[in-house]
Order: structure tokens, then C-alpha cells, then sequence
């Protein structure tokens, strides 16, 4: 039997600036990482995506990232393993406020954008990351890039981990992300996306950008919600695991 966390990037629209479209998507999802204020998302958005999540009866992870609103945490910053440490410490903390406050328990953690890359291969840097996680809740699931140094240091440092996969994405023959910048980063056919999920879910293989085939296995499977057709994406591919008996499950039933 095949089962599969299905996550999505939340909570990240800022004052009167929307982006995403949560309120559909939290419904289809089984695991939402909330923007803790640092790359994306406010007080009251956070508010407001924990309640969404809630109603829907959805797992809620924090999605910390770097201290950068106007670059949307995509932009590499040299930050020691310390700073990483204690800027995770602090977004962990601003999320579980509200968590708290709705009776909400927090499932897992999943780093964002250059904060998520970097610590694909930086170890120490991923070592920083972990321990604040453990320091702040040694029951939290790391949710970390299937084949990347976050994934070891998380369990070095004694946390669950979630192997990610994206279904958007184009991957490196070294199992890292095609950088954004690069052509054929993106995978832009709905259908490639959809059959190329389901052979990592059944086959753990995945064709890299140079078209050689890469192992790769993973617990949680990623759909972004502020595309076009970010919501038509999320029913596609639901009904495709369907179609293939692939269960989709929270985290805790995966790992």
C-alpha cells in the first residue's frame, strides 16, 4: 500500500497583499507550512491561515525562512549556524503563539526557499536548524529535501524526518532543486508533474534534468497554491493518487 503526506506552502500573503489561494487549497491538502513572518505573511495572516487550517482539520508546520521580505527568503544570505539556530528558534515561537492560542498542535517544520536549499548542503548550517527545532520540541517532524544534509542532521540530532519531493520542480542528477534561474527549472506540464510524482511514490526513481534516473524516496509531496492553476493542479493530482491507490495521509500515519 502507498501512502503520502500531501504539503503546501501557506500563509503567505502580507498587509493587503494577497498571495496564494489558501482558503481552497488548505481543504486538499493533509500538512500546511505557515510563513512565520520572516520571508512572507503577518500577525493576522498567520491568524487567520491557523483558523483555515483548524476548520479543515489540517496539520499545521511552521515554514521558517531568512529575514527577507522583499527578496521572499529566496535570496542566499551568510548566516552562521548560530544565526540560522536562533532565527528558526524565533519563527517557531511567533507561529506557536497562535497555535496555542486555536488548541492547535504544531506537526513539523519545513525551512523555506534559500533557508531550505542551503541547508541541503551545508551540514552545519542544517545542524543549527535542527537543534532549534529539537531544543524547541524534540516531538516536531523535520520535513527536509529527500536526498540533503537536513535530512542527516535532523536525525543526528534525534528529530522524525519527512523527506519532500516537488512535484514542479526539475531535480539535479545530485537529487538537489534545478535552480530557478536555470531553463527547464520549472515543470511546467500538468501531466509530466502528476506522472512523474506517482513513479517516485511507486518507483522511488525520479529523471533528473540531464536525463539520467536518480533515486529518490519521500514521505510528503509538495503543490504550491499561488499559481494559476494552482488549485485545479491540487483536485488533478488527488485524483490521480486515487486512480493509483495512493493514500494520502498527515505526517504522523507516513513517518
Amino acid at each position: 500500500m502507498y501512502k503520502i503526506d500531501l504539503n503546501c506552502d501557506l500563509g503567505e500573503s502580507f498587509g493587503r497583499y494577497t498571495l496564494g489561494l489558501d482558503e481552497q487549497v488548505i481543504p486538499l491538502i493533509t500538512s500546511a507550512n505557515v510563513a512565520c513572518g520572516y520571508h512572507a505573511s503577518d500577525p493576522l495572516v498567520m491568524d487567520r491561515t491557523i483558523t483555515l487550517a483548524k476548520e479543515a482539520g489540517i496539520h499545521v508546520g511552521a515554514h521558517p525562512g531568512y529575514p527577507d521580505l522583499q527578496g521572499f527568503g529566496r535570496r542566499n544570505m551568510d548566516v552562521s549556524p548560530a544565526e540560522a539556530k536562533a532565527y528558526t528558534m524565533y519563527q517557531l515561537g511567533a507561529l506557536d503563539a497562535f497555535c496555542k492560542s486555536k488548541g492547535v498542535k504544531m506537526q513539523h517544520v519545513k525551512p523555506h526557499g534559500a533557508m531550505y536549499n542551503m541547508a541541503g548542503k551545508d551540514y552545519a548550517l542544517a545542524k543549527g536548524i535542527a537543534e532549534a527545532i529539537y531544543e524547541y520540541d524534540k516531538n516536531l517532524i523535520v520535513m527536509a529535501l529527500a536526498s540533503g544534509q537536513l535530512v542527516q542532521a535532523a536525525r543526528d540530532v534525534g528529530l522524525r524526518v519527512a523527506r519532500e519531493y516537488f512535484t514542479d520542480r526539475a531535480y539535479e542528477p545530485d537529487g538537489s532543486l534545478v535552480n530557478r534561474r536555470k531553463e527547464g527549472a520549472m515543470i511546467t506540464d500538468e501531466n509530466e508533474a502528476i506522472e512523474r510524482t506517482i513513479r517516485m511514490v511507486k518507483e522511488h526513481k525520479v529523471r533528473a534534468v540531464d536525463g539520467t534516473d536518480i533515486e529518490l524516496c519521500a514521505e510528503s509531496v509538495c503543490v504550491h497554491g499561488d499559481g494559476a492553476k494552482a488549485l485545479e493542479f491540487v483536485k488533478k493530482i488527488r485524483t490521480a493518487f486515487e486512480a493509483e491507490g495512493i493514500t494520502i495521509a498527515p505526517l504522523a500515519e507516513v513517518v
